[in-house]
């Protein structure tokens, strides 16, 4: 049986879809920058290892993530279930581009670990008020609480009948074994992959409307009047210090 190696731990590749010759390595997602792309290059192909893209701008996101949606398509298409594919990558690696684009394409629901977390704690459940307290105090979620409300959303109905999407999860051997004892096995793995003092640029600069609920950037996609820019608030978890310690925990 085919495996998605990833954070160290084989997933198994789920349902019919198309699967390398016996001999071939373990499947990968490659993600090739758009100038080393030929005619005689495998959008998608066998490897041991990850190919990876810096994705500096929204555009090399795009163009990257094409690459990646022609295969889609193939996996899609082979197997009559439901699709499930897992993307990860530091924060502010662009995931929520990608993700946008993804499961509007194939209607999947889209799982972010990082909302889920938050609506989490907004709603002052057992396990909100837990991860608050480690997340307040600059410390990282323990592995079991983030993985036991990824699993509590991966089995609601929707994302059983309709496929998934998983953001973000798992970043850890720890939590993908996690996620291989709940049998949640995905189809493709995907890896974002930007300079680290790209994403910490990225990350202190966002702002949140709390009216309309967009993000902007300060930089990159600031707000289009002095109205909006007065009432944008800055997410507690999007400082330096916070970033530079999701990044160490990414590597």
């Amino acid at each position: 049986m085919a495996a998605i190696s990833t954070c160290g731990v084989n997933f198994r590749a789920g349902g019919k879809s198309q699967r390398p010759p016996p001999s071939s390595p373990p499947p990968y997602a490659s993600l090739c920058p758009p100038s080393s792309v030929s005619a005689k290059t495998p959008k998608l192909f066998f490897s041991s290892k990850l190919s990876f893209a810096s994705s500096n701008s929204l555009r090399s996101n795009q163009t990257i993530f094409t690459l990646v949606l022609g295969n889609l398509m193939v996996v899609a298409s082979a197997k009559p279930e439901s699709l499930k594919i897992m993307i990860s990558g530091a924060p502010a690696s662009g995931k929520g581009t990608q993700c946008e684009l993804i499961t509007k394409k194939y209607g999947l629901v889209h799982v972010a670990a990082g909302d889920l977390l938050r609506a989490e704690i907004a709603s002052g459940s057992e396990k909100g008020k837990r991860a608050k307290e480690y997340m307040e105090k600059g410390q990282l979620v323990p592995n079991e609480i983030v993985a036991m409300i990824v699993k509590e959303r991966l089995l609601k109905p929707d994302a059983q009948e309709n496929g998934w999407l998983l953001d973000g999860y798992p970043r850890s051997t720890s939590q993908a074994t996690a996620l291989m004892e709940f049998d949640f096995q995905p189809d493709l793995f995907i890896l974002l992959e930007v300079p680290e003092g790209l994403l910490v640029e990225r990350v202190v600069g966002r702002r949140l409307d709390p009216v309309t609920g967009r993000i902007y950037h300060l930089k990159y996609s600031p707000p289009e009047n002095e109205e909006i820019a007065a009432r944008l608030t800055q997410r507690f978890d999007d400082t330096e210090e916070k970033a530079c310690l999701e990044l160490i925990s990414a590597v």
